[in-house]
């Protein structure tokens, strides 16, 4: 083995290791994805290094140009539209792991100068720094998506004017809303998705650099220089706690849990309308696919994927719970092992959120269905219970009536809307004719005229002050162009 490619703490050994288990604990298989993370953090360690005197200026130009250069060599650069892109070269090295890989390039790129460079740090520091750096820029990346695909709501419920649907509780009709308010619960789930997740860069946004590998760095390093320059909030105050603290893993990972299980919502409700037993919406056949065997078939195969990732982004947060669980202080090798399920669940849920956005675009409803189900079933009994409220009657004793109105119905195969005043009156005496008005689908929308409520000009007021939230933290994340096949971010996601 070569002086360059020996292990970064072969010293104390004689004995190579057995060579099935150097290949098994390596984790630069995967963590090589955090290659930008590792040179940004490496950078701003040289620039410490430098002020604390261990680096000359010309030392550390020459280590930041050397790390520059492993950026051009192994990530894929921007380029001009019309220019052929460069392709980058294949991380292939005899690498433990991506600090290994780092270090292993950099002293071929500007020789063992660039064995200075992890003077006064630890792996343990480095990695608690990298992943820090690449959940904060997936957070950002991801919130971006998921605007895309709550405004993408938006513009779905802005398109349905004051088109109705039945609600349903316990999978049974209940009363009809607007379309615009159903599409609009969803959006109030992802702005809380979103907030969970600005919480999660919130706290995780604290810079670990200087802790060295347990008891902080050996060398009077300036902490503020490596915050600064990677755009944290300042460093972490504790040096056990900042090698060993996986909390922000796990609450970005329960943060994507919760977004998986309002896109399953979503994905069953969508699944649940696009049957002929329902037959409320019609499925974009750029997401569906067809029966190997029946020629008749349009399946939902992508809300059906969709509601099964919440199992795989659960499952990774249960991974790391039990990966953690029971880890005395400091560092343990078991971390790495939360690794993988963070990019899984990364991954998923990038693709996922941004693939949402462009089927609901596409998303088609049969409005004349789902009116026509809201005009049988006593879908406006709740409407005639409070209308008798109004009229004096106490609640229950309301409910009642309407009760026995309804079973009249039933009996007889109509409507409450069907009954005659005569018919009605056998209920109770507080019928008159002002109840008929006060049971048709736009009255029984609209005495729901609370904030929250589906009353017509609620939701259009909802919807307005909904779109200006929303633009807002399009603005503040960036839009997604959901015309292109998958933006770059997503599409190396999980590479």
């Amino acid at each position: 083995m070569s002086e360059h490619t020996a292990k970064m703490w072969s010293g104390r050994f004689r004995e190579p290791l057995d060579p099935v288990f150097d290949h098994w604990q390596r984790s630069f298989g995967f963590d090589r994805r955090l290659l930008k993370e590792e040179v940004a953090a490496s950078r701003a360690h040289a620039l410490a290094l430098k002020a604390a005197g261990v680096l000359t200026e010309t030392e550390c130009v020459k280590i930041l140009d050397g790390l520059d250069q492993i950026i051009s060599r192994f990530v894929q650069q921007p380029h001009k539209l019309g220019d052929q892109p460069h392709a980058p070269e294949p991380m292939t090295a005899d690498a433990e792991d991506i600090h290994h890989f780092v270090e292993l390039k950099l002293v071929e790129a500007i020789g063992d100068l660039g064995l200075k460079l992890h003077t006064g740090r630890s792996r343990n520091e480095q990695i608690a720094t990298d992943l820090r750096l690449y959940i904060r820029f997936r957070c950002e990346a991801l919130l971006a998506h998921i605007a895309a695909w709550a405004m993408q709501l938006v513009e779905k419920a802005k398109s349905m004017g004051d088109a109705v649907m039945p609600s349903y509780t316990h999978l049974q009709r209940a009363e009809p809303v607007l379309v615009a308010h159903w599409l609009l619960a969803y959006v109030e789930m992802l702005l809380r998705d979103m907030a969970r997740l600005e919480d999660c860069v919130k706290r995780l946004n604290y810079c670990p650099l200087g802790s060295g590998a347990v008891a902080g760095a050996t060398l009077a390093l300036d902490r503020s220089i490596t915050a600064q320059e990677l755009d944290f909030a300042a460093p972490t105050a504790n040096s056990m706690d900042a090698t060993s603290d996986r909390d922000f893993v796990l609450e970005y990972l329960n943060a994507l849990t919760l977004l998986a299980l309002h896109a399953s919502r979503f994905a069953e409700e969508i699944t649940l309308f696009a049957t002929a037993e329902f037959g409320f919406v019609d499925l974009p056949e750029a997401f569906s696919t067809g029966s190997s065997a029946m020629p008749q078939k349009k399946n939902p195969d992508f809300t059906e994927l969709v509601r099964a990732k919440v199992g795989r982004v659960h499952g990774a947060t249960e991974a790391v719970t039990l990966q953690l669980k029971g880890l005395p202080l400091a560092y343990n090798k078991d971390m790495q092992e939360t690794q993988e399920p963070v990019f899984a669940a990364t991954s998923a849920m990038h693709l996922t959120t941004y693939l949402l956005a462009k089927f609901t675009a596409l998303l088609k409803f049969r409005e004349d269905r789902m009116r026509a189900a809201c005009e049988t079933g006593f879908l406006n009994a709740m409407a005639a219970a409070t209308w008798l409220v109004h009229k004096g009657v106490p609640f229950r004793k309301a409910h009642e009536k309407i009760g026995n109105a309804v079973r009249y119905c039933l009996d007889k195969g109509c409507e409450l809307g069907d009954l005659t005043l005569d018919e009605l009156k056998q209920f109770g005496p507080e019928f008159d004719a002002g109840f008929f008005a006060a049971i048709t689908l736009e009255a029984t929308l609209d005495c729901h005229d609370v904030p929250g409520g589906t009353a017509r000009h609620r939701v259009h007021e909802a919807l307005k002050t909904t779109e200006t939230r929303l633009r807002q933290l399009v603005n503040r994340y960036g839009a997604v162009d959901l015309g292109i096949s998958a933006p770059t971010e997503v599409a190396h996601a999980g590479a």
